[in-house]
């Protein structure tokens, strides 16, 4: 798979699959999450064994506006919110 399409499964497709609404893309209103990776380095280091492992290659995550990720460390901020899926349809 591309990244294009990764990236559009991981974002845009899964908040329609859920029917979130203003969420999946970067536009004004819209719940904004940012990853920032390398796609050269970006790997899973998760193991059975060792399930809580960050992934390698992420060097920042933002939500809702505030850095959570930053330099591959966590800063202790937790602006997320669990979202429900919706009854109507996204826009």
């Amino acid at each position: 798979m591309s990244w294009p399409q990764t990236i559009h499964k991981m974002t845009r497709g899964s908040a329609v699959a859920l029917r979130l609404v203003d969420c999946g893309l970067l536009r004004k209103g819209y719940y904004a999450d940012i990853t920032i990776f390398d796609p050269q380095t970006i790997t899973d280091r998760a193991t059975y064994d060792d399930l809580r492992q960050y992934v390698a290659g992420i060097s920042t995550i933002i939500v809702h506006g505030v850095v959570v990720i930053d330099g591959s460390d966590h800063t202790g901020a937790l602006p997320g919110q669990v979202l429900r899926r919706g009854p109507h349809e996204v826009r």
